[in-house]
């Protein structure tokens, strides 16, 4: 009786060694994605901090070779023009929900339906549409048109703890950090808000912007309006961290204490 019992306790003590070596072997930060040289302590952050800050003051995305512009007309078809060929043309400009793109060539023009090429390089895509509601408001060409404008390849790459990760368009001028979030569906249960991390720039000296989502004061923050290719991150909280390993230790520390409890009965039986 006492070797048996003696045994069973050899078993609850390998038990727990096994699982403190595990947890032991895997530190809170092993499953961070986008380290840097930079530490920040989450635990004492209030709002927003900028390391390595490229002090950007322009938040408008001004219009660059390669880009994709969709344009189309808002307004009914009240185009305004006398002959078959431009009322063909115009009908390339209807409302749709996916509209023709447009690609930025090498010179900074985009060649459009009815008016040919036009330079939108290096304008914001408020100026270009007010270049394109004046050209297409000529009479020759459209009847009062009410021109829409977006650029299509603009995104930020969202990872971590979000409810949906992946590649999120830049649909709309001065969309933040708020806005993403809520396009992603939110936080998982597992998130951290307070750890929200936006990497942007350069990615060999990015600046890189860590945001506590808790604080209401991160709102009032111009670095939470996102920018083309913005990768944004949030972490686990360390509770999740700690419940993650507790659960991968146990799904291997349960077959072995099978195989301890099963030679305990072997050599209980063989006495």
């Amino acid at each position: 009786m006492k070797i048996k019992n003696g045994l069973k306790y050899y078993s609850l003590a390998f038990y727990l060694l096994l699982l403190m070596c595990l947890m032991g072997c895997s530190p809170y930060t092993s499953q961070t994605l986008f380290k840097s040289n930079y530490v920040i302590d989450i635990d004492t952050l209030r709002s927003v901090y900028v390391h390595n800050d490229q002090r950007q003051t322009d938040i408008y995305y001004t219009i660059k070779i390669n880009d994709q512009i969709a344009i189309r007309n808002l307004q009914s078809r009240e185009w305004g023009t006398s002959t078959s060929a431009n009322s063909q043309n115009a009908n390339l400009m209807e409302s749709s929900e996916n509209p023709t793109t447009y690609r930025i060539d090498d010179d900074g023009t985009a060649n459009l339906p009815i008016v040919g090429k036009v330079k939108l390089a290096g304008l914001t895509r408020r100026e270009a549409t007010q270049k394109l509601q004046e050209l297409y408001s000529a009479p020759e060409y459209l009847k009062n048109p009410i021109i829409d404008l977006k650029i299509t390849n603009l995104k930020v790459n969202l990872y971590g703890e979000f409810n949906t990760q992946g590649s999120f368009l830049l649909e709309n001028d001065n969309t933040t950090l708020m806005d993403m979030v809520a396009k992603a569906g939110g936080f998982t249960k597992n998130a951290d808000p307070r750890s929200v991390k936006i990497i942007r720039g350069n990615k060999n000296n990015p600046e890189e912007i860590y945001v506590n989502m808790t604080n209401l004061n991160s709102l009032k923050s111009r670095k939470l309006i996102l920018q083309n290719n913005d990768i944004i991150y949030v972490d686990q909280t360390k509770n999740a961290v700690i419940t993650d390993r507790l659960q991968k230790s146990n799904n291997i520390i349960q077959p072995l204490l099978v195989v301890v409890n099963l030679a305990v009965l072997i050599f209980t039986l063989t006495k």
